[in-house]
């Protein structure tokens, strides 16, 4: 393969604008650039949004009709930022224990209102754990079927009372998108109804 000639090699960190063949025009910070599939990974600011955001775009530059570099850095670039890896790896394992405690309930053949009520409690709540269909939470609180808030059993005090109010919030919350849900529906019925 030929070395690359003039225009057809993007330094990191250098400004470019990209015409597509669907008449879309790209501009932004060259984050990466593989020259032998023609492919382009640019930042692109999003101001309207928040200035803070960009959007990375893979451009194949197959399909572009027209490029033109900005400003070209010839300098090195910075080093790559550095990987937390233990926060990797903890997050990695933290995900895992969530996906097998959801499929853990399901093979347990836990309601799935229980499955919910688990999933909100665990957001706000992280020791949160099955005991074949009960909840239990922080070691204290046993959740049992159907999982309502004079099903939550435990010692008196701020841990029941705090589980207590997750439950009850949680199905006021349930009921209240039910009662949406209901509404709409009323509303389309109505509105096919009179279309007719």
């Amino acid at each position: 393969m030929a070395a690359p000639g003039p225009g057809e090699y993007f330094n990191v960190g250098s400004h470019v604008s990209c015409l597509t063949c669907l008449g879309q025009r790209l501009q932004g910070e060259v984050v990466a650039f593989d020259y032998p599939s023609k492919m382009l990974t640019l930042k692109c600011a999003r101001p309207a949004v928040n200035p803070n955001l960009s959007d990375v775009m893979l451009v194949n530059l197959a399909y572009v009709s027209e490029v033109d570099i900005i400003t070209d850095r010839a300098e090195t670039p910075p080093p790559l930022a550095s990987l937390n890896f233990n926060k990797l790896v903890n997050r990695a394992r933290a995900e895992k224990e969530d996906k097998l405690s959801l499929a853990y309930a399901v093979s347990a053949g836990v309601s799935v209102e229980g499955q919910q009520l688990f999933q909100t409690i665990h957001k706000t709540i992280k020791e949160c754990k099955w005991q074949e269909k009960n909840i239990i939470v922080m070691d204290d609180v046993v959740i049992s079927p159907p999982y309502q808030v004079d099903n939550c059993k435990g010692k008196e005090g701020s841990a029941l009372s705090h589980v207590r109010k997750i439950v009850e919030k949680h199905f006021r919350d349930v009921e209240g998108q039910i009662s949406v849900q209901h509404s709409q529906q009323a509303q389309h019925t109505q509105d096919s109804t009179l279309s007719s």
